[in-house]
């Protein structure tokens, strides 16, 4: 048991430093091309931290495992939004820009209203099959190529400072190659120390005696999330919101398109076991950014915004554990 507690420290330590350095490398990074935090983080940020959903959902998929590839991106998006953007405007308020209210918190709300009509299409319509086909893979990683192209393309939209002063406030000693290391290193860390992490967390939790459901409920679905909650957290301590806010967004995004796209090209996936519940609560998460956003006098998330989304994570919580 101290052999599987030391690793599974290791393991977190492993994430806490690839955060730090992946935060730091995609700040200079952003600020070397003159680009907006938020599209560095919606892009590479969000695609590295979303490795541990990939890796599940495809080997899930390619088993067969339906629910356990669908199951694993809905947790997550709704772990993502609530928990850790709660979090993340519980450390410091979170600004939303034009470019987010236009644009790309509107598409996390339309790819997830997509992916409900995909999963309850039969049970609406009486068509085809509740989940996603192959040809509706194609579709969604045709409208992720699409989003991160547009993204880059629109970069202006996000940004909080003139584009001149990014690119001034590069710091001399700062070289491009040093930048690129932090990323790469940092990704590196945060993949092998949140594998490292759930690993010995499962072990810990069955020498305790835990059953395999509460296992796979907070274990898992926290597991393959730690990249996020972490990079999110140190981001938004070091008062780079956007960059955290650019993480859960492409993330999210990631999960749907991307990744349940490409699941869905490898296999077919039957959606008929996830829940109204399910569906309505990752929904409720994705609008709850919209609601949030534009409720106050400033375009922000701030700290109580925060608590009522960790408020959404608890209560689901609760109906996982009473119902499931």
């Amino acid at each position: 048991m101290a052999l599987e507690i030391l690793l599974l420290l290791a393991g977190l330590g492993l994430v806490l430093i690839g955060a730090e350095g992946l935060v730091d490398g995609a700040s200079g990074l952003a600020r070397r091309f003159g680009m907006s935090e938020f599209v560095i983080g919606l892009t590479i940020v969000a695609l590295g931290t979303s490795a541990p959903e990939m890796v599940v959902s495809f080997v899930s998929a390619a088993e067969g495992n339906s629910d356990l590839a669908v199951g694993n991106i809905i947790g997550s998006n709704i772990f993502n939004t609530s928990l850790i953007l709660g979090l993340s405007a519980l450390i410091a308020p979170v600004a939303i820009t034009r470019g987010n209210l236009k644009r790309d918190i509107p598409v996390n709300i339309g790819i997830t209203a997509l992916l409900i009509l995909c999963g309850l299409k039969h049970r609406l319509f009486g068509i085809g099959e509740d989940g996603l086909s192959r040809w509706e893979g194609l579709l969604f990683l045709f409208l992720f190529i699409w989003y991160m192209v547009a993204s880059f393309v629109n970069d202006r939209d996000n940004k909080l400072e003139p584009a001149g002063s990014r690119s001034e406030t590069a710091t001399a000693g700062s070289s491009l190659l040093r930048e690129l290391l932090f990323l790469v290193v940092g990704l590196a860390a945060l993949v092998y120390g949140g594998k490292l992490f759930v690993n010995h967390a499962q072990i810990i939790a069955r020498m305790a005696g835990l059953s395999d459901k509460f296992i796979a409920i907070t274990v898992l679905a926290a597991g393959t999330s730690l990249p996020e909650l972490a990079t999110s957290a140190i981001a938004a301590a070091k008062g780079k919101g956007q960059l955290a806010l650019g993480n859960i967004l492409g993330s999210n995004t990631s999960n749907i398109l991307l990744i349940l796209g490409g699941s869905a090209v490898i296999h077919p996936l039957r959606m008929g076991n996830i829940t109204t519940v399910d569906y309505a609560a990752v929904f409720f998460c994705a609008l709850s950014l919209v609601i949030f956003s534009i409720s106050g006098k400033r375009k922000t998330l701030d700290r109580w915004e925060g608590s009522l989304l960790i408020a959404i994570q608890a209560a689901y919580f609760v109906y996982l554990f009473m119902y499931r």
